[in-house]
C-alpha cells in the first residue's frame, strides 16, 4: 500500500485537485543508489521511468523538495504541439508528440491526451508571413501543420470573433490537429506509480541542498535534508530553480528565470473545440475537461522567482481574450498564477552532459517544458544511461552556448508555450 506523508496530501488539496492522488511508493531515501534524480516534476519523473523501463536502471531516487505535482507541473497550461521551427526543436516535440498518443495505455493511467488542435492566430501581415513560413517547414520535416483562412477559423473555432473591426482581427491562422492538451498533474502521477511499479524511490519533502564531489571532481552524492544519498550520476531536473542547483556543483548555468502567469475561470458547459492561440497579444485560451476555460499569459519583463507575477500582464491578456471571445466577457476567473520558467538565451532548452562528470541536466525549456514532458524524459535517460546523448537532444548542448550552434526559438514559436 502506498504511504502519503501529511504535507503530500494537504498540497494536492491546495492545488485544487478534485481527487486522491495516485498510487506510488514514497519511500524514506536510502543510502545509496545508482541514480539520484533532482526534481519531481513532470521531467524528472519521465525520467525516472524510462531509466528503469528502457534501460534497466531501477536503484533511482527522485528527490522532491515539495509534494509531487505540485511545482511547474502543476501551474502549467497543459498545452500539446510540435509544431516548432528549427529542425533540432520540431525533431524534440515531433518525438515527445509521438510518445504523448500512445502515453496513457504506456502508464496504463489516463494522463487525457485530447487532440483537439492547436491554432496560432495572425494578426498582421508580418504574422501571415511567419505562420506560413512555419507550415512550409513542418511539412517539410514531415509535421502536420496547415495555413486556414479567416472564414476557415471561424468554423473550427465558432465562438472566436473574426470580424474585421476589432482591435486584432485575424487574417488567418496555423493549425495542428495533432496538438491539443491533457491533464497536466495526472502526468506527474502517471509517471510516479509508473516508476514506482518498476522499483524507482519517489522521495517527497526532500530538498537537496549540496552536492558531494570526490577527488577526481567527479560526482557522488547529494546533501538533502533528510540526510545524505550516494550515487555516481546525478541528474537534475528542477525547473526554475536548476541554477540554483547547479551552482552546488561549481557550474553556472545561462538561466534567467521569469514568472509566466495564467488563470483559470469559473466551469461552463462545452464551448470550446480547440486550443487558440495568439503571439501579437500574447494571449491564448482552452477549455478543461471540467469546464473552466484555461488562459495563458506572457511572462513578466523582470527576473523573479516569485509565483505571482505583475497585475498588469494577465489584465492586458484578459482584455484580448474577451476581445476575441466575447462569449466569455462575464466569466469570473476562479484564481491565477505564476509558475517559474528557466529561459536561455537561444530560447531553447539544454538536455545533456556537463563539464562534471557523472552529473546530467535538463533545462531552460522556457514555456515550452509540458508539452515535451515524455520525449524529454526519454531522451534524459537514454544519456544518463549510455552517458551520451540521444539523437535527438544531441544538438542541445550546454556548449552550444561556446561554439555558437544556437537553435533560436525566441521569436519562431508562437508565444513558445
Amino acid at each position: 500500500m502506498a504511504r502519503f506523508s501529511f504535507a503530500s496530501l494537504i498540497g494536492h488539496a491546495l492545488a485544487g485537485n478534485r481527487r486522491w492522488p495516485a498510487q506510488w511508493r514514497e519511500a524514506a531515501p536510502q543510502a545509496e543508489y545508482d541514480v539520484v534524480i533532482v526534481g519531481g516534476g513532470g521531467h524528472g519523473l519521465a525520467t525516472a521511468y524510462y531509466l528503469a523501463r528502457e534501460h534497466g536502471v531501477r536503484r533511482v531516487a527522485v528527490l522532491e523538495k515539495g509534494w509531487i505535482g505540485g511545482g511547474n507541473t502543476g501551474r502549467n497550461t497543459t498545452i500539446i504541439r510540435s509544431n516548432y521551427l528549427w529542425p533540432e526543436s520540431a525533431a524534440l516535440y515531433e518525438h515527445a508528440m509521438q510518445l504523448w498518443q500512445g502515453l496513457s495505455r504506456a502508464l496504463n493511467y489516463n494522463v487525457m491526451y485530447s487532440p483537439r488542435g492547436v491554432m496560432v492566430l495572425a494578426h498582421n501581415h508580418h504574422d501571415v508571413l511567419v505562420g506560413q513560413r512555419h507550415v512550409h517547414a513542418n511539412r517539410l520535416a514531415g509535421i502536420d501543420n496547415e495555413w486556414l483562412t479567416p472564414g476557415q477559423v471561424g468554423d473550427f473555432c465558432p465562438i472566436l470573433n473574426v470580424s474585421r473591426d476589432i482591435r486584432y482581427p485575424i487574417l488567418g491562422a496555423a493549425l495542428q490537429r495533432r496538438g491539443g492538451t491533457a491533464r497536466h498533474d495526472a502526468v506527474a502521477w502517471g509517471f510516479a506509480r509508473g516508476a514506482s511499479a518498476l522499483g524507482v524511490d519517489i522521495v517527497e519533502n526532500c530538498e537537496v541542498v549540496g552536492i558531494d564531489r570526490d577527488a577526481t571532481g567527479a560526482v557522488c552524492g547529494v546533501q538533502t535534508t533528510r540526510g545524505p544519498i550516494r550515487a555516481p550520476r546525478i541528474g537534475v531536473v528542477a525547473a526554475g530553480h536548476t541554477s540554483v542547483v547547479m551552482a552546488m556543483a561549481g557550474v553556472r548555468m545561462p538561466l534567467e528565470s521569469y514568472p509566466l502567469q495564467a488563470l483559470v475561470s469559473e466551469p461552463v458547459k462545452p464551448a470550446m473545440p480547440c486550443v487558440v492561440m495568439s503571439n501579437t497579444i500574447h494571449a491564448y485560451m482552452s477549455q478543461s475537461d471540467k469546464g473552466e476555460m484555461v488562459i495563458g499569459a506572457g511572462t513578466d519583463a523582470y527576473n523573479s522567482y516569485s509565483q505571482t507575477g505583475a497585475l498588469h500582464i494577465s489584465s492586458h491578456t484578459l482584455e484580448a481574450i474577451c476581445e476575441l471571445f466575447p462569449v466569455v466577457r462575464r466569466l469570473r476567473m476562479l484564481r491565477n498564477w505564476g509558475g517559474i520558467v528557466d529561459v536561455t538565451p537561444d530560447r531553447s532548452p539544454v538536455v545533456g552532459l556537463t563539464p562534471v562528470a557523472g552529473l546530467f541536466v535538463n533545462c531552460g525549456w522556457g514555456t515550452g517544458g509540458f508539452k515535451a514532458t515524455p520525449g524529454s524524459g526519454h531522451v534524459f535517460a537514454h544519456t544518463i544511461a549510455t552517458g551520451r546523448p540521444h539523437p535527438v537532444n544531441a544538438p542541445f548542448t550546454l556548449d552550444r552556448f561556446r561554439t555558437g550552434n544556437l537553435i533560436d526559438e525566441a521569436a519562431a514559436a508562437a508565444v513558445a508555450h
